[in-house]
């Protein structure tokens, strides 16, 4: 009778151990079932786990031929290779919500590690990346956010605060404090785009703005020719404009190039957010100033690195955690999931050949 026990004790040892070890990795499936029920949404974290070698992480970008996405995806793929994973690229040729929803969907249907969208509408993806989190795949935000419960994790370029209140700051100062502005954003749903303005909008009814009047905003939607037409159309209703902000890579290139051959030019300062490679000639041929941005693919590189270590199980996305990102070293997630890149830099005659992308 004893040694029966006994065995049977031996037993139910050796079998909780054998559970104990399927349940403990970090493999695919494991942080599902430790969730609150609700699909998988929520990650358990082990920050002594290692990144798991051959991971499959997809980027997914509001739209695949847009440059600054491209220099941003490039960045993500390179940190997932660091991490010995498997790191692509794919997304629609348009900037619109519907579009991601099947990727998201058949990216689902691949069964990827993880998904790192810039999304186009927060609430549009919010239920396909939802099914995503369900399957126990990680799901990052970048540039763009989208629903907070459709996420793990968001990556930011800089706090909201900071992009808003440097392009006022190069604003004002163009157009030496008074005149007319406008706005020519993304699309009318970008999550980021919205945000800026919404404090672009606050700050200038502070008194030290009273001589700037905001007369317009409107959207090129990340399309090279609409963004265009839109900067042209806002001077013909607009002739007295002394100033265009455009937050966005895509309208700041195509209205400096409509500037660039109009008899505005000089005479109507654009500032916003651009890279280097796309504007440097716009600021040797004096029609731009100054602008800012961030590294475009630092931000990806930050996102792949966090994509890894949500993959791995080192992260769940709760405030206070933190994960090494390779060459930009430990980050800490913040909270509502956010992790920043850091402040924007301003971009001029005098640096803007330090700069290469």
């Amino acid at each position: 009778m004893l040694r029966s026990t006994s065995l049977h004790r031996t037993l139910v040892a050796i079998l909780a151990v054998v559970a104990l070890a399927a349940c403990g990795g970090t493999t695919r499936g494991s942080d599902a079932a430790e969730g609150d029920g609700g699909g998988g949404n929520e990650r358990s974290a082990n920050p002594d786990a290692e990144i798991q070698e051959g991971l499959k992480i997809a980027f997914l970008p509001k739209e695949i031929d847009n440059p600054y996405m491209t220099i941003m995806d490039e960045g993500g793929t390179t940190a997932v290779a660091e991490t010995g994973g498997e790191g692509k690229a794919v997304g629609p040729s348009d900037a619109s919500a519907s579009s991601q929803v099947s990727y998201i969907n058949t990216l689902i249907q691949q069964q990827q590690d993880a998904i790192v969208i810039a999304a186009n509408d927060p609430n549009a993806v919010a239920p396909a990346l939802k099914d995503a989190m369900s399957q126990d795949i990680a799901v990052v935000t970048v540039d763009s956010d989208a629903a907070k419960d459709a996420r793990h994790v968001f990556v930011n370029q800089a706090s909201a605060e900071e992009i808003a209140l440097t392009q006022v700051e190069l604003i004002t100062k163009q157009i030496g404090g008074s005149g007319k502005i406008a706005i020519l954003s993304a699309t009318p749903n970008a999550t980021n785009q919205n945000a800026w303005i919404a404090i672009m909008e606050e700050e200038l009814k502070k008194p030290e703005y009273a001589d700037i009047e905001l007369v317009a905003t409107v959207y090129g939607d990340d399309d090279d020719q609409k963004s265009f037409q839109e900067a042209q159309a806002l001077l013909r209703s607009h002739p007295d404009l002394k100033g265009i902000v455009s937050p966005t890579t895509v309208g700041i290139a195509a209205a400096a190039r409509y500037l660039s051959s109009s008899p505005y030019k000089g005479k109507v300062a654009l500032t916003g957010l651009g890279t280097p490679n796309q504007m440097r000639q716009f600021v040797k041929n004096g029609t731009v100033t100054e602008f800012a941005l961030w590294d475009p693919a630092e931000l990806g590189y930050l996102a792949g690195y966090a994509a890894a270590a949500l993959a791995s199980g080192q992260i769940s996305g709760a405030e206070g955690e933190t994960f090494e990102a390779g060459k930009l070293g430990e980050r800490t997630i913040g909270a509502d999931g956010e992790v920043i890149l850091g402040p924007p830099t301003v971009f001029d005659a005098e640096n803007i050949d330090d700069y290469d992308f």
